[in-house]
């Protein structure tokens, strides 16, 4: 088999939380355990110190504000804005850390140091965009509460969403729960949350982002990760249906009317007129046009959807809790808005953490900028315009404004890899804090399974393949009790059977050997086999195939105990026996290493093995004797009666 290639160095990201909520069970099933199952296993594949794993709570933006007003109007909150942010702060560094995520750095872009590094990397990249000329200045429509005499930030404006097939009943200003983008003046029946009201349309003046120059190279960068076999086909997809014409559909009903303005709107193209199935769409060549036939059709009085296309990507605002932009030309006062910085907000962590260590900031560069580096973003599904139609083009920006590529040179900003997740559902329906279905949270599930039981369950789901639902026994009313928690499956793995397998090895060595680790030849057989599962799980590892990784475990793991419970009982040929079944057992601890760290950890230790080397996968071949000095004299640790590697939740047991 053709082994894959990882680079010399890595940054691996995890898509950032608001700083208005705690974790949910989606933040850490449905992305950071499977970032940080990467990070580990990119630590023990291409070294520890090559590898930064950085993520933050992301403190500005309008759900952030528009929280915080609640909780003060609601709950006669005292604290300020910064206070109420580092609670929910502290509250998700706990929980991630509860669940043994193994982040180098968990920042705050509004909190700390991290917040100045923040501040200093949003200066310097959109000055960068300014000097490169891709910002322009636009005039264009905000929403603004004549009852409250004020400006209404994103979430403080919903109505439903106007591109075309979307249900979304949650748009927001230029956005919808479900990440389509469009103008602010295509939202379709636009209400208040301040006064319940329909907002004024005001002028303000902005920076955006040149994003609709960019259509030609998105559509070159989609055709070339369709290739890349570590892209999932879901990015592409997703990315692919933003880099459509500008078009206008509208139904049937509205034709005779839109013929009466036909002549009026900008110069387009109409689909057949004449065979009109529920709609009919109007092209235009490009988004200004669009926007010109709009206002026009709307005082027709007719109802239409836009379709999908690249808008500029607005940059500033005037919420006043976010970070400062720049000041370009006569443009003051203004802040940045919360999606594009949170773009770049991984670069500042990464300076942060080299900043902490006592390093130079510009050691980022070798992560971020380097043909033998990588970086790898984790993300939802709904987060793939952002981090890939608008990422790519802000990163490539960088290099200039001519002869631009896909491709940047050694010492340019490298493109990243996206690993983009499907939806994870709670009992078959999609959950969020602001919807009907309230998801659990990631706190809370503590009370009835162990981190580890949960992690090895979340990377069983295939969430790379589709929208699967959690189904946790003690959360589900219409669970039959009689069957096993479908939770529990991956756990069990080891709880159950790899445990038994350690505990067995160990208690034999003890009673056979003295405590004294057999040594001897490994047999072709297991070597052969151990050989196989390695290569197959570097592979999906590579692919981001993690739930084959499960896969390849349970079946390894689960032949291992079949042979240690065929051959254990035979005292004649225990010695064999015994140095077949520690090689596997140390394969098997190596390959779950980056899911159940500590009950891996434990057993390297009782191994009395240094643990680099036991992980190291420099070593990954190499059978248990060559990573000890004492080959025919090797003690292993001491196992108490009824110890274990690997540990259930206390709920778990019986009550008798």
């Amino acid at each position: 088999m053709e082994r894959p290639e990882f680079p010399k160095r890595a940054v691996v990201t995890g898509g950032m939380p608001y700083g208005n909520k705690t974790l949910h069970f989606g933040h850490v099933g449905g992305m950071f355990v499977h970032a940080d199952v990467f990070a580990r296993f990119l630590r023990d594949r291409i070294g520890k110190d090559n590898v930064v794993f950085v993520s933050g709570t992301d403190c500005y933006g309008s759900p952030i504000a528009e929280g915080y007003r609640k909780k003060v109007e609601t709950e006669n909150y005292k604290g300020t804005i910064e206070d109420y942010v580092m609670e929910n702060h502290l509250a998700q560094k706990k929980t991630l850390d509860d669940y043994k995520i193994s982040l180098d750095l968990f920042g705050a872009s509004g909190l700390g140091d991290t917040r100045e590094v923040h501040q200093a990397e949003t200066d310097e990249f959109i000055e960068t965009l300014y000097t490169n000329g891709w910002l322009e200045k636009m005039v264009t429509k905000q929403f603004y509460d004549p009852k409250y005499h004020c400006f209404l930030n994103g979430r403080q404006v919903v109505g439903k969403c106007p591109i075309e097939n979307c249900q979304s009943e949650k748009g927001y200003a230029d956005e919808c729960d479900l990440g389509h983008q469009y103008m602010p003046e295509e939202l379709i029946d636009p209400k208040s949350t301040l006064s319940g009201e329909t907002p004024e349309m005001r002028d303000v003046t902005n920076w955006y982002f040149k994003l609709t120059e960019f259509n030609g190279i998105l559509k070159e960068y989609v055709e070339d990760i369709k290739k890349k076999k570590n892209v999932r086909r879901i990015v592409a997809e997703t990315m692919e249906e933003s880099l459509g014409a500008p078009v206008i559909y509208i139904q049937q009903k509205y034709l005779e009317q839109y013929k009466a303005v036909e002549d009026k709107l900008p110069e387009h193209e109409n689909s057949d007129l004449e065979n009109i199935k529920g709609s009919f769409t109007v092209s235009f060549d490009e988004l200004k046009k669009r926007e010109q036939a709009c206002p026009i059709l709307s005082n027709a009085g007719i109802r239409y959807r836009t379709g999908k296309t690249l808008v500029p990507l607005r940059l500033t605002g005037n919420i006043k809790w976010g970070v400062k932009a720049p000041k370009l030309e006569d443009e003051e006062d203004l802040t940045v808005w919360v999606w594009p910085e949170s773009l770049w907000a991984p670069i500042s962590f990464t300076k942060a953490y080299f900043a902490r260590k006592g390093m130079s900031a510009d050691e980022y560069r070798k992560y971020w900028c380097s043909k033998d580096s990588a970086v790898y973003q984790f993300i939802g599904q709904d987060n793939i315009y952002f981090y890939g139609v608008a990422q790519v083009p802000l990163w490539i920006a960088q290099q200039g404004h001519d002869d631009l590529s896909i491709h940047p040179e050694d010492g340019q900003l490298q493109l990243t890899t996206l690993v983009a997740n499907h939806h994870i559902l709670f009992l078959d329906k999609k959950a969020s804090s602001s919807g009907e279905i309230k998801p659990p949270m990631a706190a809370d599930l503590l009370n009835y399974y162990t981190a580890d039981q949960l992690r090895a369950h979340f990377l069983s789901l295939a969430l790379g393949n589709k929208s699967v639902s959690f189904m946790p026994q003690p959360l589900n009313p219409e669970a039959n009790t009689a069957e096993p928690d479908p939770v529990l499956a991956q756990g069990n793995l080891y709880t159950n059977v790899l445990n038994r397998m350690i505990r067995g090895c160990f208690y034999s060595t003890q009673k056979y050997f003295d405590g004294v680790l057999p040594y001897g030849e490994v047999s072709a057989d297991a070597k052969a086999q151990a050989e196989r599962t390695i290569l197959n799980y570097e592979m999906h590892m590579y692919r981001f195939d993690l739930h084959q990784i499960i896969n390849d475990l349970d079946s390894y793991i689960r032949n291992a105990s079949k042979f240690w419970s065929k051959n254990s009982g035979n005292e004649e040929n225990i010695r064999q026996t015994l140095i077949d079944a520690f090689y596997m057992v140390r394969v098997a601890t190596v390959l779950s290493h980056p899911i159940v760290p500590d009950g891996c950890e434990k057993t390297c230790d009782y191994l009395r093995i240094d643990r680099e080397k036991f992980f190291s996968w420099d070593n990954i071949f190499k059978d248990i004797y060559e990573l000890i000095d004492d080959k025919e004299n090797h003690k292993l640790v001491e196992l108490k009666e009824k110890e274990d590697f690997y540990v259930k939740h206390p709920s778990q047991f019986r009550q008798d």
